[in-house]
C-alpha cells in the first residue's frame, strides 16, 4: 500500500500490502455501502495511476453525482464505464481511447525487463491466457481495456475494482465464477494484480473459495434505529484481530470505528464550554446540538447503560459535562454505580482540573463507610452521624448550581423494598425547583427502571457494538451516533458521528 488511512480497516490495508496479488470480494444487501467503500479503498489507498474502476450498474456521470468527492480527486481517468466504453467498440467510426505515448515509459519498461534475472519477481506482461477462452464467446472490451491497461502499470502493482460482478456476468451471459476463476487466475495470482469484487447480494457460499478474501457490509435494525457493520469473513494469510467494525456513510464516505480506548492527554486542563440560556452544556459539542443546547436547568436525565458497556466508555460521556461543572467551580453530589470508586473518580478528574478544585466542589456520598478523611468522601455508614455528615458536606456547595449524579443500582441495592416511588418524586420535584441539574444512571434488570425512566426530561442510550460505544436518544429520539475520541483536541474530549 502506497498511502495509509483510518478509513479502511487495518486488516484490510494489511492484507492487501502483501507481495503479490490478493483479490477481495465485498458482498452485501443493496445500500450497504459497497460502491461506497470500494471508491473510497482506491482514492485513499492506491495512487490513481495504479487503479481502475470498472462499473456496470451506473455510469461515471451517476457516480459523480452520487459522490461529489470524487470530481475534487481525478477519479475520471481511473473509471471504466462499461456502456460508455460497449458503445465505443460497437459503433462505427468511434476510436477507442488513445494511450499515452511516452517514450521515458517504454525505455524504463525495456530497462526493467533487461535487469530482471530472477524468475520469481514481479511480471511484466499480463497474462491473457484464461481471458482469451472467454474472447472465444464474446467480445468484452471494457475488460479488454482493463488488461491493456494493467499491462501498462506492470511491473508495479495495479488495482481493479470490478463494479458489480452481477452486472458483467449478465451483460455477456457468462457464469460469475468464470469471470472471478479468469482474473483471479491472469491478474491476481499471474499478473501482480489487486482486484475487488462486488457483489450485490448477501450470501455466495458458491464462490467464496475461489478468492483470497471475503468482506460483508450488513446493516439492521436496532430499535428501530439504523446500524451497520463490515464482517471481515476471510483474509488469506492475514491475522484477523477486530472480525467486524461498526461503521457510517455519513457524508457520504465509507468510515469504521476501531476499538474505544481512553488516552489521557497529560498537561490538558478543561476549558469550559459556554452555556446557553436556559442549559447546561454537556461539554460535548455534539450532543449539546443534538439535544438543542444540553440539558435543560432544572431538568432530570437518565442514562441507560447496557451491560456490554464497560465503565470507561461510559465515563467518557459522563466526564465532560462534570469537568464543565467543576471548572465554572460547580458542584457534584454522587451516589455512585456498582464498580465506580471515589478515588479512582478523583484520580481520574485532576488530571484535568486542580485538586483543590475537585476536593471542594465534589461531595461523595459513601454508605458503606463509618468515617472519612477526605474533603470529597462523605462517610454516611454511621446511622447516628448520616444526617449531620450529610449536611455539613452540603454546606460547603451551598448557593452553587449542582449535578445531583445517582447510580441507581446502588440506591436500589441499600434501599431494596423500602424505597418509593412518592420519595423519588419528591426529590425530583425539589430539584427542578433549585434549577440544578439531575442525572441517573439505571442498568439492565433494576426494579426501579421504568418508574425512573417516566421521570425523566431526557432519556439516553449508551450500548457498545464491535468494542465501540453508541448512544442513542429515547427522549428525544434519535438516530444511533458512535462515540470517538476527538484526535484534534485529545482526550478527555470526545465526538459523536452518526451512524447513516
Amino acid at each position: 500500500m502506497e498511502k495509509s488511512s483510518s478509513s479502511i480497516p487495518p486488516e484490510i490495508t494489511e492484507f492487501f500490502g502483501q507481495k503479490g496479488g490478493r483479490s477481495l470480494l465485498v458482498k452485501g444487501g443493496a445500500g450497504t455501502g459497497k460502491t461506497t467503500f470500494a471508491l473510497q479503498f482506491m482514492e485513499e489507498l492506491i495512487d490513481s495511476e495504479k487503479s481502475l474502476y470498472l462499473t456496470t450498474r451506473v455510469s461515471d456521470e451517476a457516480l459523480f453525482q452520487h459522490f461529489p468527492w470524487l470530481k475534487e480527486k481525478e477519479m475520471r481517468a481511473r473509471i471504466i464505464d462499461s456502456g460508455r466504453v460497449l458503445l465505443q467498440a460497437l459503433a462505427p467510426g468511434d476510436k477507442e481511447e488513445e494511450k499515452p505515448k511516452d517514450g521515458r515509459v517504454e525505455v524504463a519498461r525495456d530497462f526493467l525487463k533487461s535487469i530482471r534475472k530472477d524468475e520469481s519477481g514481479p511480471p511484466t506482461q499480463v497474462d491473457r491466457r484464461l481471458f482469451s477462452v472467454l474472447l472465444e464467446e464474446n467480445r468484452m472490451p471494457e475488460l479488454e481495456r482493463i488488461y491493456d491497461r494493467v499491462n501498462a502499470i506492470l511491473p508495479e502493482k495495479a488495482t481493479v475494482v470490478v463494479d458489480s460482478v452481477e452486472g458483467f456476468v449478465n451483460k455477456y451471459g457468462i457464469g460469475i465464477d468464470d469471470l472471478i476463476i479468469t482474473l483471479q487466475k491472469d491478474l491476481v495470482e499471474n499478473s501482480n494484480t489487486n482486484v475487488i469484487f462486488v457483489l450485490e447480494k448477501a450470501e455466495a457460499p458458491d464462490i467464496e473459495y475461489l478468492v483470497d478474501g471475503v468482506a460483508q457490509l450488513h446493516r439492521w435494525q436496532m430499535e428501530n434505529r439504523r446500524v451497520r457493520e463490515i464482517r471481515l469473513l476471510k483474509l488469506r494469510a492475514t491475522e484477523i484481530r477486530q472480525p467486524a467494525y461498526l461503521m457510517t456513510l455519513h457524508g457520504g464516505l465509507f468510515k469504521p470505528f476501531e476499538p474505544f480506548e481512553y488516552s489521557p492527554t497529560k498537561g490538558t486542563k478543561w476549558e469550559p464550554k459556554k452555556d446557553l440560556n436556559g442549559f447546561y452544556s454537556t461539554g460535548i459539542e455534539n450532543l449539546d446540538h443534538l439535544l438543542e443546547g444540553g440539558f435543560r436547568r432544572g431538568s432530570y436525565n437518565i442514562v441507560e447503560i447496557d451491560n456490554s458497556v464497560s465503565s470507561e466508555e461510559y465515563q467518557s460521556i459522563l466526564r465532560p459535562l462534570f469537568l464543565n461543572f467543576l471548572s465554572q467551580g460547580r458542584g457534584l453530589t454522587a451516589v455512585l454505580p456498582g464498580g465506580d470508586h471515589p478515588s479512582s473518580i478523583r484520580q481520574d478528574m485532576v488530571q484535568y482540573v486542580e485538586p483543590a478544585v475537585f476536593d471542594g466542589n465534589v461531595r461523595i456520598l459513601d454508605h458503606f463507610i463509618l468515617r472519612s478523611d477526605n474533603p470529597y468522601i462523605v462517610a454516611l455508614g454511621d446511622p447516628k452521624e448520616a444526617q449531620k455528615n450529610y449536611r455539613d458536606a452540603m454546606q460547603a456547595l451551598d448557593g452553587k448550581p449542582i449535578i445531583d449524579y445517582t447510580g441507581f443500582d446502588t440506591l436500589e441495592y441499600l434501599m431494596g423494598n423500602k424505597m418509593q416511588i412518592s420519595e423519588l418524586l419528591t426529590g425530583v420535584a425539589k430539584l427542578k425547583v433549585s434549577q440544578n441539574l439531575g442525572i441517573g444512571v439505571i442498568k439492565p434488570g433494576l426494579k426501579l427502571a421504568q418508574e425512573v425512566v417516566n421521570m425523566a426530561d431526557v432519556y439516553l442510550k449508551i450500548m457498545s457494538i464491535n468494542r465501540c460505544p453508541v448512544i442513542f436518544g429515547i427522549k428525544p429520539s434519535t438516530v444511533v451516533y458512535a462515540l470517538v475520541n476527538d484526535r484534534e483536541k485529545g482526550s478527555p474530549h470526545v465526538k459523536l458521528i452518526p451512524i447513516v
